[in-house]
């Protein structure tokens, strides 16, 4: 009988180049792409249809999406977008799956948004339906949903309100976001479980930061909680640049690793990962904040393949 899988969202050409201060080029982003493809990724977050003066990384989207076409169909490139006009943005460029996130709390909304979170639903609601139309496969995010910087602890609540109310709008899943950090095993177990009850059909994933060094153990109480689909970073890059001192992504080999030694199956070739996170680490000309890129694979003559 073949490994329980867990499916890896890669969101490191967008969630975790989008913090960097030096903007790359797209053919850089390009390749990194392709390296991570060629490890075996198959639902990659590629850009972001927002304002470019806001995210400068981004401001090339459209090139990114009309330049991966040539990696085939195999893949699933993610844009997000935040409003109506990302939407019409990320359909214009083809993009097959669009990622949108609404805030748990005012404050955030309000910063990182530049709307209220009954706003930020409206909008969801009105875009999921539109890509439904157009074929477009359409996911929710909803950030600080264990911890705002600005409002401190979030309600769960108020966090499965709004589930509720974004899952009447059919989403491929709804993904709850440790956007600062600051969410614990018994936490994360928490809220999987009160989501179970109200949203029973709807597909969950999880988005931890690594901010507090929680993020590896947050992961595995999702998985254990049920979750089949978690976000990660390559070399754990990334955080949000509006949510302060949230530094750190969950790095992707590392979940990787321990998935595998746990027994359960992602289709991600981890060697060549690693070998993606080494290059992403020259790239960028600095140390990335993951651990296996430290300290190698192990045992290394059982995993070479793996």
């Amino acid at each position: 009988m073949s490994a329980e899988h867990v499916e890896i969202v890669e969101v490191g050409p967008r969630d975790g180049l989008q913090s960097e201060s030096q903007v790359l080029p797209t053919a850089t982003k390009l390749e990194f792409v392709r390296r991570l493809v060629e490890a075996g990724l198959e639902r990659i977050e590629v850009a972001s249809f927002v304002n470019p003066k806001r995210v400068p990384q981004m401001a090339d989207a459209e090139a990114m999406l009309a330049s991966l076409a040539d990696l085939g169909g195999v893949n699933r490139f993610i844009g997000l977008v935040l409003n109506g006009r990302g939407f019409e943005r990320a359909q214009a460029a083809g993009c097959g799956e669009v990622g949108m996130v609404i805030a748990a709390t005012e404050s955030f909304s309000q910063r990182n948004q530049g709307c209220s979170v009954e706003e930020g639903m409206t909008a969801w609601l009105d875009i999921a339906a539109r890509a439904r139309q157009a074929g477009i496969r359409a996911q929710l995010t909803i950030s600080t949903s264990f911890g705002c910087p600005y409002e401190g602890e979030v309600p769960v609540e108020r966090v499965v309100r709004l589930a509720e109310r974004a899952a009447e709008a059919q989403p491929v899943e709804i993904a709850v976001a440790d956007t600062i950090g600051v969410a614990v095993p018994t936490q994360v177990r928490a809220l999987i479980g009160a989501l179970r009850k109200v949203i029973p059909q709807t597909r969950l994933r999880a988005h931890f930061h690594n901010t507090r060094n929680t993020g590896l153990a947050n992961a595995y109480a999702a998985v254990e909680a049920g979750v089949r689909t978690l976000d990660a970073s390559c070399g754990g890059i990334g955080g949000c640049p509006f949510a302060p001192a949230a530094t750190g992504n969950i790095p992707t080999e590392d979940l990787v690793y321990m998935l595998h030694r746990m027994g359960l199956d992602t289709g991600v070739r981890l060697p060549a990962l690693l070998d993606a996170s080494r290059w992403l680490q020259q790239t960028l000309a600095h140390a990335v904040p993951g651990m296996l890129v430290k300290a190698g694979l192990f045992p290394a003559n059982r995993m070479e393949n793996t």
